[in-house]
């Protein structure tokens, strides 16, 4: 029943072109970054690329990005001081933007993970976000129709991992990692440290193993 791989090439096979990768981070905190890296010589075509954000200087997503692998990403904050991956990229025509409040993006990934057709939701409401989308009026309040955010994959980053998958994340660099381990097909996370089945208290797990289908320790 153990999930553990041997190394990142080996955790990585079955990215197929065209797939849906979810990969967790809120700026370079929790960034799945030996994972990403994994992925830079796959030569993939034609990525949808679910994140909060669209990389930072040349390294992690937006070393991605630069590959050309990727031709669509699905984010809620793609530009700051250092995006110029992103930048270049999309004002080029070379990489389509689906722009999500981040409130939304958070609500449409856990609608993936917990099975739901779609959610109603405030945010964008009246503005150019709610183009072509079904409005409702609900309690006197107007929101909008928004669907789930499935993925072939997940590419997620957590502190400790028992073999059978239960996962514990170091502080802050949790944020996404637990949602888009749901909402994904298949989750390959990449941890610090595995331990044996037991060693975890289940009182303390945040991501059960059900949800995760392949480990990979880095610098163990």
């Amino acid at each position: 029943m153990s999930k553990v791989y041997p190394d990142v090439p080996t955790a990585l096979e079955g990215l197929n072109d065209g797939d849906t990768i979810m990969i967790g981070g809120f700026g370079m905190a929790g960034q799945p970054l030996e994972l990403i890296e994994g992925m830079l010589d796959l030569g993939l075509r034609e990525l949808t690329l679910i994140s909060n954000n669209a990389g930072n200087g040349d390294t992690g997503l937006a070393g991605l990005l630069a590959t050309g692998q990727v031709r669509r990403i699905i984010c809620s904050f793609p530009r700051q001081h250092d995006s110029w991956v992103f930048d270049n990229l999309y004002r080029a025509g070379k990489l389509e933007l689906e722009l999500v409040p981040q409130g939304n993006l958070v609500a449409r990934i856990e609608a993936a993970a917990a099975g739901l057709g779609a959610v109603y939701t405030p945010v964008g409401y009246g503005t150019a976000l709610a183009k072509d989308k079904e409005v409702r009026q609900i309690n006197g309040r107007g929101h909008v129709l928004e669907y789930p955010l499935h993925a072939d994959f997940a590419l997620v980053k957590a502190h400790i991992a028992d073999t059978y998958g239960n996962l514990l994340y170091r502080k802050t660099a949790r944020n996404f990692g637990p949602i888009m381990a749901a909402a994904a097909k298949t989750s390959v996370v990449q941890v610090t440290r595995v331990v044996a089945p037991g060693e975890i208290d289940p009182e303390v797990v945040v991501t059960p193993g059900i949800f995760v289908q392949r480990i990979v320790a880095i610098g163990q």
